[in-house]
């Protein structure tokens, strides 16, 4: 289920911040897992963790499914790759998250359309609906694009903590139509978007959602 070069992402347990960490696997055995210097998701910057400490990991399998277990910081390993060693627990322990991708929010954020391989230009864009799994973009000016094909998506996500995060992932093109008021439609579905992405994405929709209830509108 887990393997070598799998991407996790940590949080310690026993933190008021809820800070998240970003790292990779590169090497492993059946007691314990060997992680690249983790990075913090919003800083950018690498992590020093404590011996001992107790972390909540999390990690996407092949398929696309998500699963969470707990671990503990052994030590540092020295060698051509620096490692932290990390506790492995039994696979029998993970536990699989459910989650809530396919739940949209209607609101307007700003969007940028990139091609992979130069087959237009790039433009602008804003979302009707977002989800954790994909978004509905409307624009102005007529753009075809081949349905099935892949782009580079460009998000601009305001948080409720002031904090913008700016995502960018490939997506498949679902279907392109048009709206009643004239503007084109772009739904697309992010094409394995990495855990630190999806965690942003299920964040901004959790607020928006809290956002739209105080207000008493239905997103």
């Amino acid at each position: 289920m887990i393997t070598i070069g799998d991407i996790l992402i940590l949080e310690p347990k026993f933190s008021p911040q809820r800070e998240k960490y970003k790292c990779m696997i590169v090497e492993m055995n059946e007691d314990s897992l060997y992680i690249d210097y983790p990075v913090n998701t919003q800083t950018g910057k690498v992590v020093f963790l404590t011996d001992g400490s107790q972390m909540k990991m999390t990690f996407t399998s092949p398929d696309g499914t998500a699963y969470l277990f707990d671990s503990e910081v052994l030590g540092r390993v020295k060698g051509n790759i620096p490692a932290i060693q990390m506790s492995r627990p039994d696979e029998s322990t993970f536990i699989k998250i459910q989650r809530r991708q396919f739940v949209r929010v209607e609101t307007p954020i700003d969007a940028a359309i990139h091609p992979l391989n130069q087959e237009f230009q790039p433009f602008r864009a804003i979302t009707e609906d977002i989800s954790a799994g994909g978004a509905a973009l409307r624009f102005a000016e007529w753009q075809h694009i081949e349905p099935s094909s892949m782009i580079l998506l460009w998000l601009v996500l305001p948080l409720k903590s002031g904090e913008i995060q700016y995502l960018h992932m490939n997506s498949k093109v679902i279907r392109m139509s048009e709206s009643s008021s004239g503007f084109q439609l772009l739904s697309v579905q992010f094409a394995d978007p990495s855990e630190a992405d999806t965690q942003t994405l299920l964040r901004f929709i959790f607020e928006k959602q809290l956002e739209f209830k105080k207000k008493g509108i239905m997103g």
